[in-house]
């Protein structure tokens, strides 16, 4: 790495990385991809192959999902040639000029020249590994600085490549090391044209910049590349927040799935059952409940052909039929009295034009789950559905029935109904309580949220009336 390539180019190494769990361990300076975060929502990351030559092989590792899963370092790119050519170019330079110094210094033998300049040459050929092995390159160029000259360039090469690839326990230590022999070296070796103080100071300047600067690029790409990490998990939670509004979309279409079908189908069972017992009944009520089981099948199947066509869509569905509301009420219980159930309708709300389609579509499905439960557990039974309330108050609905007349044998799956009603109940924002009366019926009590007009009202918004 030469001066001024700040850039995002090589990465944090492992070092102060999470730890994952591998059968191979990649090498120092290689980048783990963060797509390989434990968190299965965070997709690949996206490879480039366009203009891959103008980036380091380090990052290239890091947006290529593909590379490095053989365990190895991906090879250089043409950026990577380049920069280890010019360090390698850099070192060489300096290790010359200090040869040139060493052979003119009167306080160093002949001998010790010669092994400084070769002790120097292996350095610089050193330089190479510093992608592969920082640690160990920066701990061997600092003894070799410390016995060599020459090797003054290529050892600030190696301490940049530490500081920009590892945590700083390690540029301590090995950065700490290196700065305590730098007066001990000129102990050893006075320099003839410049005092020792002047010396010593020149090289620990120049050391502790190289190391701060290596710090300061290592900050920069962790920066970078931990916010590149937290923008794909936002994307990764808006994706999983999409998919959970959509699933409770799905969620809300099968609960009225459930109470659609559940009426309709009740209703068919009922009057395929009196065909079925009746036989010898007159031609009209046999040509009337085969009336009833036609239009009953076609709504079911209409009814069903919608909602299956929302869950292939994906959304809900706005462009069907009108959902019941509040006004619905009469039309559902003249449908079960069709089917021979003896409903009572007693609706007390005041001004039923202003009840929000929510609430009265949540009331007229909490009315028609009453209904088919009665039928199912309480056949022949008189059930009285009543329904109170006013702006500011809340609407109360309640579908009571007496205890059968005859032993009924359980239903298999029951209550899962009156669940779905009171998931419904809470997300409308109100409340819905059911179990048995003491006369040995059943009911199903529900209160629903009708705010107060703006400007006025009766009552508190969003309380529930005393009884």
């Amino acid at each position: 790495m030469t001066a001024g390539t700040p850039s995002v180019a090589e990465g944090p190494s492992e070092g102060d990385r999470p730890r994952r769990t591998a059968v191979l361990r990649p090498p120092a300076d290689y980048i783990h991809p963060v797509t390989q975060h434990t968190d299965p929502a965070v997709p690949p990351a996206p490879a480039f192959p366009a203009r891959r030559w103008l980036l380091p092989s380090a990052l290239v590792g890091a947006l290529d999902p593909d590379a490095g899963r053989d365990g190895r370092r991906p090879r250089r790119t043409a950026r990577d040639w380049l920069v280890d050519s010019s360090c390698f170019l850099v070192a060489v330079l300096v290790g010359l000029l200090a040869a040139d110094g060493v052979t003119g210094n009167p306080h160093v033998p002949h001998s010790l020249a010669v092994l400084d300049q070769v002790v120097g040459a292996l350095a610089c050929a050193a330089v190479w590994l510093r992608r592969s092995r920082p640690v160990e390159l920066a701990a061997a160029l600092v003894v070799a600085g410390f016995v060599s000259d020459t090797a003054g360039g290529a050892t600030l090469i190696a301490l940049f490549t530490l500081a920009v690839h590892r945590p700083f326990r390690y540029v301590a230590w090995i950065g700490g090391v290196d700065l305590a022999l730098v007066p001990l070296y000129y102990l050893w070796r006075p320099d003839p044209d410049v005092s020792y103080p002047a010396a010593v100071a020149f090289i620990v300047v120049l050391t502790t910049a190289v190391l701060g600067w290596g710090m300061l690029v290592r900050a920069k790409r962790q920066l970078v590349l931990s916010l590149r990490d937290r923008a794909r998990h936002a994307e990764a939670e808006g994706r999983l927040r999409a998919e959970q509004a959509q699933r409770l979309a799905r969620e809300a279409i099968a609960r009225e799935m459930h109470d659609v079908l559940a009426h309709r189908l009740t209703l068919l069972s009922v009057h395929a059952g009196a065909l079925e017992f009746r036989p010898d009944a007159p031609r009209e009520e046999v040509a009337r409940a085969a009336g009833v089981i036609r239009e009953s099948a076609h709504e079911a199947l209409q009814d069903l052909r919608e909602i299956i066509g929302v869950l292939r869509a994906g959304q809900p569905d706005d462009g069907g039929r009108p959902q019941p509301t509040l006004a619905a009420l009469d039309a559902l219980a003249a449908e079960s009295r069709d089917a021979g159930t003896e409903v009572v309708l007693d609706v007390r709300v005041v001004d039923a034009a202003a009840v929000p389609a929510s609430v009265g579509r949540t009331a007229y499905r909490i009315a028609q789950e009453g209904l088919t439960n009665a039928r199912k557990h309480a056949p022949g039974s008189e059930v009285t559905v009543t329904a109170t309330g006013a702006p500011g108050q809340g609407l109360t609905l309640t579908v009571r029935n007496p205890a059968p007349e005859d032993e009924v044998r359980p239903v298999p799956g029951s209550g899962q109904g009156l669940i779905g009603l009171t998931e419904r109940a809470t997300l409308a924002g109100g409340r819905l309580a059911h179990g048995p009366t003491p006369g040995g019926g059943f009911e199903v009590r529900a209160w629903l949220p009708w705010s107060a007009p703006a400007g006025g009202g009766q009552g508190e918004p969003g309380r529930e009336p005393h009884a």
